[in-house]
């Protein structure tokens, strides 16, 4: 989503630390109010751009048009804490309905219940989800059978490219597969000294996007077993993974030079992103980054085609990495009915759905606003809607502790990638045992 950077792992697991002794919410299934009696319903959402702003506030209009009955109170720019606070206490002051980009949320808002089991307002409402969204999104908005969130437009990843360069090197297509991928990062380095002139790729995982969630995506990894294990000791995809990128590390000039190189990037939100100052030719990132391009007026003809796969799995190219925004309803809500038919017309109205992408340059959430023909579909953005129809993509699951699961792994790479963690399976079993400890600890 535009302008509000994708929450870093490092920081998420403080975000929002609910646990299942905060609940002071009921089930949905008592929800009693009377949906077409006036009434005024309050919606808290992250936003704070103007055009953000101005989008959200677009569709609530049309929602009250169409619910002349319904008043929504909005308030934007709500922090995490503010949330926290509100959904942990109720009462009149708590939202209706919330908004939030951390889908590593999920786990906690429904194992704690301070977010509404949906699933009798969708029955109730008819609404087949399977039918409605892509599994990815249904995946991340629900936790151990319990559906407490619904996608509000979604985040794909891929990955750009400078034109330029590539024709300068003589690559005629993106990469399909990482053996092509990593020639052509290599095609694209140019050393300078004891840094670079241009780097085809930033490997490290400090390198902006580049995080073990969006990167494993190509190898559809599964995180837990079946009865809820860590799974990433077990699973081969992690260290294949971390084979491959310590390989590309190696590849283009080694872990110091690289971190060198990555000491002279600019903010990944300004336009001094190497990408747009053309320091680095490729790079993972989500559909924002194509509407981010164009207001910086970069000097190159940028392309977007799906992240590359690994060449064993190369029937499956086109997957890539899904997330996105939640919308829920708040369980100490007295107006729950009222509340859903806001949730209702925002996650499922199509021209909704798409107008809102539109504006903010996000991927749109049901299979039905992707295929509008009132999408907004430059190349950029065709190209992350194929990935988010593709149906190989895929996402980091729900967990009962948020993020904290992601954030441990992600620290392992980190130390593996920097030589302070030498054994990559002894790393990756200590990991799984750490994520079950915490994961226990949690519930």
């Amino acid at each position: 989503m535009p302008r509000i950077a994708p929450i870093r792992l490092a920081v998420a697991a403080t975000a929002i630390a609910l646990t299942a002794t905060a609940c002071t919410g009921s089930s949905t299934s008592g929800a009693t109010d009377d949906a077409s009696k006036p009434s005024t319903i309050t919606f808290w959402h992250p936003w704070s751009a103007p055009t953000e702003v101005k989008a959200i506030e677009a569709n609530v209009a049309a929602f009250e048009k169409a619910h002349p009955n319904i008043n929504v109170k909005v308030v934007g720019n709500v922090d995490a804490d503010k949330v926290n606070q509100a959904l942990r206490a109720g009462g009149s002051n708590a939202p209706d309905v919330v908004a939030s980009p951390e889908t590593s949320n999920v786990g906690k808002f429904c194992s704690s219940g301070v977010f509404a089991d949906l699933d009798p307002f969708l029955e109730k409402s008819k609404i087949d989800t399977a039918k409605t969204f892509p599994k990815p999104m249904l995946d991340y908005t629900q936790f151990e059978g319990t559906r407490c969130a619904l996608p509000l437009l979604g985040d794909a990843y891929g990955l750009y490219y400078n034109k330029t360069m590539f024709e300068e090197a003589g690559i005629e297509s993106p990469p399909k597969t990482l053996s092509e991928f990593k020639a052509a990062a290599v095609k694209l380095t140019k050393s300078k000294g004891d840094s670079y002139s241009q780097l085809g790729f930033m490997p490290n995982f400090h390198g902006y996007e580049v995080t073990v969630p969006h990167l494993a995506a190509q190898w559809s990894p599964e995180y837990f077993t079946a009865d809820g294990k860590s799974n990433v000791a077990k699973d081969p995809a992690f260290k294949e993974l971390l084979t491959w990128q310590q390989d590309m590390v190696k590849s283009l000039g080694g872990f110091q030079k690289l971190e060198k190189y990555r000491s002279t990037f600019g903010d990944e939100w300004s336009a001094q992103n190497p990408l747009h100052t053309g320091q680095i030719a490729m790079n993972i990132d989500g559909e924002w980054r194509g509407g981010m391009m164009k207001d910086a007026g970069v000097d190159f003809e940028v392309g977007v085609a799906p992240f590359p796969v690994p060449d064993d799995q190369a029937d499956t190219y086109g997957k890539g990495f899904l997330t996105g925004t939640i919308i829920g309803l708040a369980s100490t809500s007295s107006k729950q009915n009222a509340a859903w038919e806001l949730v209702k017309y925002m996650t499922t109205n199509t021209d909704a759905v798409v107008s809102f992408a539109n504006a903010i340059n996000n991927v749109p959430s049901t299979f039905e606003a992707l295929k509008s023909p009132k999408l907004e579909n430059d190349a950029t953005m065709q190209a992350f809607v194929k990935i988010a129809e593709n149906p190989n993509s895929n996402t980091a699951p729900a967990a009962v502790n948020g993020s904290a699961y992601q954030e441990t792994l992600q620290n392992f790479a980190y130390d593996y990638e920097s030589g302070k963690e030498k054994g990559l399976d002894a790393g990756l079993a200590k990991v799984a045992k750490q994520i079950d400890t915490d994961i226990a600890k949690a519930k």
